[in-house]
């Protein structure tokens, strides 16, 4: 039998791995806040009998960690699938990444997560027009708001705890000296963090844990005339300063907790079955 074809060799470009950081995050928006536009605009608990309610809480929190996880599948081999500025920012103050291209990603993100939330509002227009006619109170299906609007530090501390777990078990997750999985599975647990962090710390400020994720659509909401924005609140800058915060904060405690304590050779994650 003839040999098989090698695959070619490709040359990353700047270019081709912020195409892959725009349509990453675009893939994570367009289901993230896909599945969010679902419960808010179907899911009335109200609705008459014989008309099925989309679901509630729990189909959100599942969402964005399946919307996550498939974003990492679209960019991962080309961009490293950061899809977050505060990971981009971890990664060049605590693993190298290269600081010339920590703005051009941060763009990038948030492009892709800005026409993510177009693709989702044009997608429901319909829901929209008859949920709320005059855009008044549908944000929340693009981005973050606070329960508590008068005590923002609270939502900033939210926003920093939840961003630290998020950046700090990526790193453990990822880390060749602790490989707790099969690099396979990365994705996949990576995805399952944000499910965890959604289901238990998701309640004060929307577990946005993303400056990207929260800024992009929130700007598409000021764009298409939405009229609760946040535009001029503490609801504008805490979950883009906290993400930051927190996910330099869960690195440092990841880098300096754990990892100095493992062992030097890379261990070999046990075989599934």
């Amino acid at each position: 039998m003839a040999d098989s074809p090698s695959l070619p060799t490709r040359q990353f470009t700047l270019g081709g791995e912020l195409l892959a950081e725009f349509l990453g995050t675009l893939v994570l928006i367009t289901l993230g806040d896909g599945v969010v536009a679902m419960v808010l605009l179907f899911g009335n608990s109200n609705a008459p009998v014989g008309e099925v309610v989309k679901g509630g809480y729990t189909n959100i929190t599942l969402g964005w960690g399946l919307a996550v996880l498939m974003g990492i599948c679209v960019a991962g081999r080309v961009s490293g699938a950061h899809l977050n500025p505060a990971v981009t920012l971890a990664l060049a103050m605590y693993r190298g990444f290269s600081w010339r291209k920590v703005l051009p990603y941060t763009l990038a993100q948030v492009a892709g997560a800005f026409a993510g939330a177009a693709l989702v509002y044009v997608n429901y227009l319909p829901a929209f027009r008859q949920f709320d006619p005059e855009l008044t109170k549908s944000a929340s299906v693009f981005t973050t708001f606070p329960a508590f609007p008068d005590l923002w530090l609270f939502g900033l501390f939210d926003q920093i705890i939840g961003t630290a777990l998020l950046v700090g078990l990526i790193l453990a997750i990822t880390d060749p000296l602790n490989a707790p999985v099969p690099p396979g599975l990365q994705p996949i647990l990576i995805g399952l963090v944000v499910v965890a962090i959604g289901v238990s710390w998701g309640g004060m400020h929307g577990y946005a844990i993303n400056p990207a994720r929260d800024f992009g659509p929130r700007l598409f909401t000021l764009t298409a005339g939405f009229q609760n924005t946040g535009f001029g609140t503490h609801a504008l800058w805490v979950p883009i300063v906290g993400p930051y915060l927190g996910g330099l904060f869960g690195a440092l405690v990841y880098d300096r907790l754990i990892r100095p304590f493992l062992p030097i050779k890379p261990s070999v994650a046990a075989p599934i079955g």
